[in-house]
């Protein structure tokens, strides 16, 4: 959701961190060589000694959360699983790895504000897709979707500004160089804009804008002007 958060005050207590998500799949030893296909980093590939069941564990790069499936590890049908989200922050160059990998993966596309039912396949309640990214390139707003050998359902968002609400502003991290260097990109084209904005003259102080701007970029609060 791109929508500002609204609930219960943040209380900090016990963390509960998500870290796994099951997917059902029916062929074991084919979802293993698609996920690794992926580039994602196998954790764990684990089967009782009575061979009743078998545990495989993925983790896509840069996620605190990671995939498991196996033998008689979820009772759901093989493919029931849809609408996992892959959160990128260059959606056009991570669909390039993925086609370079061999994935069969959509075209980029955003959504057609309002219009519901289309043909397209379901996807955040079945809106129509239109070709290409997001014209602003707005966060939340451009996507690409794939599926692995059952059918289950993956998609790609592309998000660069949070909203509101989303992280913990005493936990900023940054999960890759490249995202890092992503971040610093869009300081550097802000900060030009603010010093255009201020008679032009250099701004000795840049660092110090630079790492405001990605703290509040990434926390979802309204960035230095």
């Amino acid at each position: 959701m791109s929508s500002t958060a609204v609930g219960t005050p943040h209380a900090r207590g016990v963390d509960m961190k998500l870290e796994v998500v099951v997917i059902p799949v029916s062929d074991v030893e084919r979802a293993k060589r698609f996920y690794s296909g992926l580039g994602w980093r196998l954790d764990a590939d684990y089967a009782s000694d009575d061979g009743y069941f078998n545990v495989i564990q993925f983790t896509p790069p840069g996620s605190g959360c990671s995939v498991i499936f196996g033998k008689n590890v979820t009772a759901a049908n093989p493919g029931s699983a849809q609408g996992l989200y892959l959160i990128v922050s260059d959606i056009q160059a991570i669909r390039k790895e993925l086609v370079d990998r061999g994935v069969a993966i959509s075209e980029v596309f955003h959504d057609a504000a309002g219009v519901y039912a289309g043909k397209d396949d379901p996807y955040l309640f079945g809106r129509v897709r239109v070709s290409g990214p997001d014209p602003k390139r707005s966060s939340y707003r451009s996507f690409a979707s794939f599926s692995d050998p059952d059918g289950n359902g993956w998609l790609l968002q592309e998000l660069t500004h949070r909203a509101p609400g989303r992280v913990d502003s005493d936990a900023v991290t940054f999960t890759s160089s490249e995202d890092l260097a992503a971040a610093l990109r869009r300081a550097e084209a802000a900060h030009g804009e603010h010093e255009k904005r201020n008679g032009g003259q250099r701004d000795e102080n840049w660092p110090d804008w630079y790492a405001e701007y990605l703290m509040r970029e990434q926390t979802g609060k309204e960035l230095p002007l």
